[in-house]
């Protein structure tokens, strides 16, 4: 086994929240004020790492693991009250601006043109030119995907469906300057998020980001690379990605999203991969791989099943994919990998060749056996464990949805009896071998299931939780340094 590829060099601690669940006056979290009072409060508290979920704009279910793009920043993250401080809103208040549609974005393209000095200029000039690889055919998606009110790019006209050279001309023509607005905001959007790591990483705070496996069939990156992806001539996928039946679901997961043509990828060097992965390291310090197992071999279903029961194992090249992005992006990868669901052998020893930390849920912990992988009696260092994921439950609501016998067996084995749940949980978490520790913001605060970020397996009411700051209780940032401290995960120099 290799020398783990990860900024796992210490202890810390971890706390996740995507930053849509930020308060603030908008219909989601940004990227403003409240972002950075929050990692105020990470700072306080003595954490060292923020976990996100993937941050690319997402479809109307609003997950962010179905992506419109790989690379694209989501706009409703831009901060309006930051466009109004730097300038590029004249005549708005930063409560009018945060109030407004977003439309005011469009409004924020008009103020730069007009008032943004040589140096916002050139900065915006910089942006497009290192991110041309995926920004031009990411705004012309986006461009038509307005013009045909949201439309996936299969029902387009067949031209432009197509990517023929005469359509994509006429509607760089035609569509130039809503193509250049959208440039512009995606270029907010990255202006903000490393004002934010920077300010982040000045206080001990490591970022650490999500990157889903596939890529949304209703993506820029589909459409502009039908040759990487299993479709038919018509651009529908031939099969589907998923998982079968497990804990989270007993029809398995149907995600729809077409799977790779691996031969293809592997052909061209993995270029695609080395790419996205080398984007993701702009915007994060740690990188969170889901579905890891994928890499080893993915589950196939066919696209028009049901759901998905029925499908079959097919291999996949992740050991030449890792080996490519070690000689392209240097040896060192700080990758995490999402190892939960159906894990054989082969998967393990994937992860263990090129040394990345996988990932122990304390919830999954308690099913009777002592041989449990996440009992924290059978951590290992180089993991990090969670004491749930946006997928699970929060651990009160999780705890109180138990019988009182697995009650009883969770409360003895955490040796709390008096201390309310989630903090037995939570103490077992930082006190764990684990070098990383990372806690939903949910059980932080010690919130139960109606708090919930998401239910896999259902498409309504995920994905829109929001925290408010009165939530806090007055302690809550001295407790949890304490326990920080203690079980020594405090950030260096904290």
């Amino acid at each position: 086994m290799t020398q783990p590829d990860t900024v796992l060099d210490r202890r810390r601690a971890g706390l996740l929240l995507h930053p849509t669940s930020l308060p603030g006056p908008g219909s989601c979290g940004r990227l403003g004020p409240d972002a950075y009072w929050f990692v105020d409060f990470l700072r306080d508290a003595g954490f060292g790492v923020w976990q996100t979920l993937p941050l690319g704009p997402t479809h109307d279910g609003g997950s962010p693991y179905q992506s419109l793009s790989v690379h694209a920043g989501d706009p409703r993250l831009v901060s309006r009250a930051l466009l109004v401080q730097w300038g590029w809103l004249p005549g708005l208040s930063p409560e009018a601006a945060e109030a407004a549609g977003d439309d005011v974005l469009g409004a924020a393209w008009d103020g730069f043109r007009e008032h943004a000095d040589a140096p916002a200029r050139a900065e915006f000039d910089a942006f497009c030119e290192h991110n041309a690889h995926w920004l031009e055919d990411f705004a012309l998606f986006q461009a038509l995907r307005d013009v045909y009110e949201g439309k996936p790019w299969t029902q387009w006209p067949r031209g432009r469906r197509d990517r023929t050279p005469k359509a994509l001309a006429r509607v760089r023509r035609e569509l130039a300057d809503a193509v250049e607005r959208i440039r512009f905001v995606q270029f907010l959007f990255r202006r903000q998020w490393r004002l934010l790591r920077a300010y982040a990483n000045e206080r001990g705070i490591l970022l650490l980001g999500d990157l889903p496996i596939f890529a949304s069939h209703d993506s820029a990156e589909v459409w502009a690379h039908r040759d990487y992806f299993a479709l038919d001539d018509q651009g529908r996928p031939l099969t589907v990605a998923g998982v079968p039946p497990d804990y989270f679901s007993a029809t398995g997961q149907l995600w729809g999203n077409p799977h790779y043509r691996w031969d293809v990828m592997q052909a061209d060097g993995f270029r695609w991969w080395v790419e996205r992965v080398a984007g993701q390291r702009e915007l994060f310090d740690l990188i969170r791989i889901d579905h890891f197992r994928g890499f080893e071999a993915y589950w196939e279903v066919a696209a028009d099943a049901p759901d998905a029961t029925n499908g079959r194992w097919v291999k996949a090249p992740g050991e030449a994919l890792f080996r490519t992005l070690r000689e392209r992006l240097g040896p060192h990868l700080p990758l995490v990998a999402e190892d939960l669901g159906l894990i054989t052998p082969e998967v393990e020893a994937l992860r263990a060749r090129f040394g990345f930390p996988g990932m122990k849920i304390l919830q999954f912990a308690f099913d009777g056996s002592t041989d449990n992988p996440y009992l924290p009696h059978r951590h290992r260092e180089n993991c990090v464990v969670y004491t749930g994921t946006h997928d699970n439950n929060t651990s009160l609501g999780w705890f109180e949805e138990l019988t009182e016998e697995r009650k009883y067996a969770v409360r003895d084995y955490l040796a709390h009896p008096s201390d309310p749940m989630p903090w037995p949980l939570v103490r077992w978490a930082f006190a764990s071998v684990a070098r990383l520790t990372v806690v939903p913001l949910q059980d932080v605060l010690g919130l139960d299931a109606a708090h919930r970020m998401n239910r896999p397996g259902t498409t309504e009411g995920n994905w829109t939780w929001r925290f408010g700051w009165d939530w806090f209780p007055q302690d809550v940032a001295q407790r949890m340094h304490h326990l920080i401290r203690i079980y020594g995960r405090e950030p260096a120099g904290g």
